[in-house]
This record gives C-alpha cells, structure tokens and sequence, in this order.
C-alpha cells in the first residue's frame, strides 16, 4: 500500500533554489488569482464560469501533453477512478464552494479561511502516515493561521459574524482542497505521470461542473467583457495550469505539509497587491499579522536533523 511523501524524510538530491522558484511561482499565480475570481463574479452562474476555466484549462493540458509525447491513453479503470477523484476535489468542488462563498463574505475572509489549509494538509498527512507530525510543523502551521487571521481581523470585525453560510462553505471548500491534495499525492505515489493526470482531472472536473449545471438549470452563458474575459485567460492558463502544476510538483518534491503551507503565505502576497493596486491601508494588525506569519513559515521549514542510521 502506497502512502504520503514524510515531509520529514530527506529531499531528493536537487538543487534547492528550483524548490524557491516553484514556490515563488505558485504564490504569485494563487495570491493574483484571488482578484479574477471576483471579477467573475455577479453575472455568470459560479459554476457555468469554473466551466468555462477548466475546459479551457484542460484543452490546453491535453495539447501540452501531445505535443511532448506523453501518453493520454492506457490507463486503467482504476487510474481514471483517481483521475476522478482529482477531479471532484481539485478541479471543480472546492472552486464552486469558494465562488459562492465569494457571493457572502469578502475576499480577505476567503484567504483566511483557505489559509486553514496548511494544517488541514498536516493532519491527513499525519492520519496516512499513522505517526504523529513533528511539532514544529503543526505549531508553525498553527502560528501561520493566526497571523493570517490577524491581518485581516480589521476586517472580519467591520464585517461582523453573520455571514455563517459563507464561512461555513469556505471551510468546506478548504477540506476539499485538502481531500485533493491528498489525493494528488496518492496518484504520484503510484507511479502515475503528472501532466496526463493533471489534464483527466481537469476534464472530468469539468465534466462535473457540466452535469452539476445541467442538474441546477443554469444558462450557459459568458459575459462579453475585457475584464471577465481577461480573468477567465488569466484563472485558466496562469492560476490552474501553471499554478496547479507546479504545486502539484511541490507535493512530490517536498511534501504536502510543506507544500501546504504556502496556503498560508498567499494572503499575505494577496495583502500586497491589494495595497499596490486597490489603496489597502496598513495597520498595527497588518504588522502583527506579518510576523506571526513569518515566525510560523520558519517553524516549518525548520530543518529536522536526519534520523540515525
């Protein structure tokens, strides 16, 4: 029986520098995407426009693969049963909890709540792995949330705490991210090619996303404008393909508490855009925030020294 990459064991014998570029990557694709995703929203059905993102997603990742000469045929039943399950988590429930979630609270609770994901990803990886997880990782993962949670307090307080369905869907949208993440790491165990997977998941994500419109009546429409457009390209090609690839090499390279842990991270590059391009005023929560987040990113990535032979 295969199980999770251990987060604690060595890392295989590549230059670590790739390991930062990777990451730098994802937070930029992941913290920007925030910004297309609630230029989505308001005309369109969420899920008709994760649809259109995964279809053109997935067209794209079926051309790469032809065009590198990697197989999208031969797989098993029980291959496309994973491919599925990737599918259903990664590629098309959690975004439709977390767009109409997106209809109730405002963005920066959204990146608070999937910030919850970093421990989420400890604790499966702890469950498949049968042994506890090394202290440092689940106090870190636990310091990173409560300084996400920090620098965005000014806001959940205005806001108050009447928006219980958005929150409640947003948590759900991050256990399925989690679910996923597991999954993924259950397909690389198993020996199966990244980008072939990658792109059935797509597809059958969207394939999901048809029927569950189909079943709620919703209009298969697009809004012709440059901004939804432009966030569709952008949520496509940059956050989904570019992003979903690389993170999903991260699980393999360094594990998925690590990995996981940049859940916490992209808030705090989304504060910064914010700041940049929309006037986001800092403050006293901001600075505190900040630093908890930069204490428990240290925590985690703290190198355990290895195990005696």
């Amino acid at each position: 029986m295969t199980s999770l990459p251990d987060s604690g064991t060595q890392s295989p014998p590549v230059p670590r520098q790739r390991d930062v570029v990777l990451a730098a990557l994802v937070l930029f694709a992941w913290s920007t995407s925030w910004i297309g995703v609630q230029l989505q929203l308001g005309v369109v059905a969420p899920e008709v426009s994760i649809l259109w993102r995964f279809l053109l997603a997935g067209a794209f990742m079926f051309a790469w693969c032809a065009l590198r000469g990697e197989t999208l045929r031969g797989y098993r039943a029980r291959d496309h049963l994973w491919f599925a399950a990737l599918g259903l988590t990664l590629f098309s429930m959690n975004f439709v909890l977390f767009y109409h979630a997106g209809l109730v609270l405002v963005s920066g609770m959204l990146a608070v709540v999937f910030a919850l994901a970093a421990p989420g990803n400890v604790i499966m990886q702890s469950l498949a792995l049968k042994r506890p997880v090394p202290w440092t990782v689940a106090l870190g993962s636990v310091i990173g949330v409560f300084g996400v949670a920090a620098l965005f307090a000014p806001e959940i307080l205005e806001h108050g705490y009447g928006h219980i369905s958005g929150l409640a869907l947003a948590v759900l949208g991050t256990a399925v991210f989690c679910t996923g993440n597991f999954i993924s790491a259950r397909i690389q165990s198993r020996g199966l090619p990244l980008a072939p997977a990658t792109a059935w998941g797509m597809a059958y994500g969207a394939l999901i996303l048809f029927v569950l419109s189909l079943a709620r009546g919703l209009a298969f429409e697009v809004e012709w404008t440059v901004s939804y457009l432009g966030a569709l390209v952008f949520l496509a090609l940059i956050a989904s393909v570019l992003a979903f690839m690389t993170y999903l090499s991260l699980l393999r390279r360094i594990g998925p508490a690590r990995a996981g842990y940049l859940t916490v991270l992209f808030p705090v590059f989304a504060l910064l855009i914010s700041s940049a391009y929309e006037g986001y005023a800092w403050t006293a929560w901001s600075f505190a925030g900040i630093a908890l987040v930069a204490l428990g990113n240290m925590l985690v990535l703290r190198r355990r020294p290895a195990a005696a032979h």
